[in-house]
């Protein structure tokens, strides 16, 4: 609970009139049958005035419960939407703050249901806190207390009812905490599942595994419908339980009553008022018990919130609210580095130096960990040993919008959000001008096709940017990563779904208008890097070659490997 206690703070005003409503709706509700007593007693003595009076009193009891129902729901409603409308803004907010490390340890399904449906049991727990926690035992105690003053010789069933009830509450709910916490699991499997379906839809059904899909998305969810199940089947048994344990108390009590109504006259106008509360206190419990079900949903829900929040980023920033201006040179300094729970490292002892505004590029086969040198850089993830510095300053030591405003990175599979072009050329910039744009596109070779658009940087985007084409998305996502004007630019093969002419346009503008800028440049073909300053060559996490396509031709087997196998395709240029 303590982590909604900052934000029941700020409600405390709603909270108390929520409190207030539910104080005033069981008084009304727990009066109601003493009133009904005192009509049948006016009945009893045919007393039309006293009937009339206080049938009246009942009426307007009646109506002052109603409205303090309505109060109730009301400001419980308003607590509990401003609650987890807050809770939800603050665990998004963590949530970006996490690294790459830190989301592989939750998986974006997990976190996705934290988000939606945990937070929606967060919000049902504090509805139940407000409408029910204060208003059970009220009733409970005030219907017990008050049977007991109406017939006081028949106390005990009251006892006995309490007791067989309770008994088959703990029996039927011990197993209810162990089967909520089993679905949320079977939910972020089933969210998990469903996700990497639609996002690979193409290779399902380039595949045709649309069956095997099928089949197991129904396994998790006959293990979602299993657990539904049990916990329906417990639930439906409860109320027929508790209606058969209340219905034998009251003919009990009936029986007790009529057969003692002779020397005990007084029980006829009781009997009634006696009856609604051995009714009130079934239902107090019934609804305590419900209540304390959705409480331990709800629970469950918050520890899973509580443990995201209380995660530490694997990558903590400079706090310096001071951006500041940095060079371009970069250098590593014997750097390792280990993925999470990972036997070996993917890089090893690399060292190397790079002048400001060079052009370097990072060849190597696949998994040699081109594309993790390149997130360290960027610093989305530390190195497990070893420095690497920007400008001469030590990566931990920048703030991170020093280090953002420093560094672009344009990842290989282009990521376009919903919206529009310029809703997404502006997350490079939040500021930037039309003319700014208009240059960003013209260097990412963007600006061909968004001109034939008659909105222009106005059109739309759709979800997972599916109206455009690979080449297309590329060219954007380059546009998005220049357009700040980095200092340092990481290509991540970012230009592998562009044909040959429009790959060699993007790098002559690159070289033309960012001069200034040191440009790394991940690639599969060595044709896209042989002019570069600096090359560097990766083989198993290990830097074993570094310098110019000349120099590496003559110093490098690894590298002379690469080039003969793609000769070929850049024509023979040495």
């Amino acid at each position: 609970m303590g982590i909604l206690k900052p934000y029941l703070k700020n409600n405390y005003l709603s909270i108390i009139g929520a409190v207030i409503s539910v104080i005033v709706l069981a008084g009304s509700t727990l009066w109601q049958p003493k009133l009904l007593q005192t009509i049948m007693k006016a009945i009893i003595a045919n007393n039309r005035t006293e009937v009339y009076d206080y049938g009246v009193q009942l009426i307007v009891l009646a109506l002052i419960g109603i409205v303090a129902g309505i109060t109730s729901t009301f400001f419980s409603a308003k607590v509990a939407q401003a609650v987890t409308t807050d809770l939800r803004a603050e665990l998004y907010d963590k949530i970006q703050e996490f690294s790459f490390g830190n989301i592989e340890k939750f998986s974006t399904g997990s976190l996705v249901v934290r988000l939606i449906n945990d937070m929606n049991q967060i919000l049902n727990l504090v509805m139940t806190m407000l409408t029910q926690i204060l208003r059970i035992p009220l009733l409970f105690v005030g219907a017990f207390v008050l049977g007991i003053i109406t017939v006081p010789r028949l106390w005990w069933i009251e006892i006995l009812m309490i007791g067989l009830i309770l008994l088959l509450t703990g029996a039927v709910f011990s197993h209810m905490g162990n089967l909520f916490a089993k679905f949320q699991k079977w939910l972020d499997k089933m969210n998990t599942v469903a996700k990497e379906s639609m996002q690979g839809i193409r290779v399902v059904k380039s595949f045709n595994q649309e069956e095997n899909e099928a089949k197991k998305f129904a396994t998790t969810a006959g293990e979602l419908k299993n657990l539904n199940l049990t916990i329906g089947y417990l639930f439906s048994l409860l109320i027929p339980a508790f209606m058969l344990i209340s219905n034998l108390m009251i003919l009990l009590a009936v029986y007790l009553i009529g057969a003692k109504i002779t020397s005990h006259p007084n029980d006829l106008a009781a009997i009634a008022s006696f009856i609604s509360y051995l009714m009130q206190l079934m239902f107090a419990i019934i609804i305590g018990a419900m209540t304390m079900t959705m409480a331990s949903r709800g629970m469950i829900s918050m520890n899973r919130v509580k443990e995201v929040l209380e995660t530490k980023p694997d990558i903590e920033f400079s706090d310096s609210s001071v951006e500041d201006t940095l060079a371009s040179n970069i250098e590593f300094e014997n750097v390792s580095f280990a993925y999470p729970n990972a036997s070996e490292d993917s890089l090893k002892n690399i060292s190397f130096e790079i002048e400001a505004g060079n052009f370097v590029g990072i060849v190597g086969s696949t998994g040699s960990g081109k594309t993790t040198l390149a997130q360290l850089i960027a610093r989305l993830y530390d190195p497990t040993k070893g420095d690497i510095k920007i400008g001469g300053k030590k990566l931990q030591t920048i703030a991170a919008s020093t280090l953002r405003k420093t560094v672009s990175f344009v990842l290989q599979k282009a990521i376009l959000f919903s919206g529009t072009i310029e809703d997404n050329l502006k997350q490079g910039k939040s500021d930037a001008t039309n003319e700014e744009m208009e240059w960003a596109l013209d260097v990412a070779q963007a600006k061909e096709f968004v001109d034939k658009y008659d909105d222009g940087v106005k059109h739309r985007v759709e979800e997972r940017s599916a109206n455009f084409s690979g080449g297309q998305k590329q060219r954007l996502s380059i546009a998005r990563g220049i357009i700040g004007k980095p200092k340092i630019l990481i290509l991540d093969d970012s230009t592998s779904a562009l044909d040959a002419k429009s790959e060699k346009l993007v790098q002559q503008a690159l070289e033309s208008e960012m001069k200034t800028t040191t440009v790394f440049m991940i690639a599969e073909k060595i044709s896209s890097v042989i002019k570069a300053d600096t090359i560097l060559v990766l083989d198993d996490g290990e830097l074993v070659g570094m310098g110019t396509h000349k120099e590496l031709l003559e110093n490098s087997p690894i590298y002379r490997e690469i080039y003969a196998a793609q000769l070929s395709r850049i024509g023979g240029q040495a």
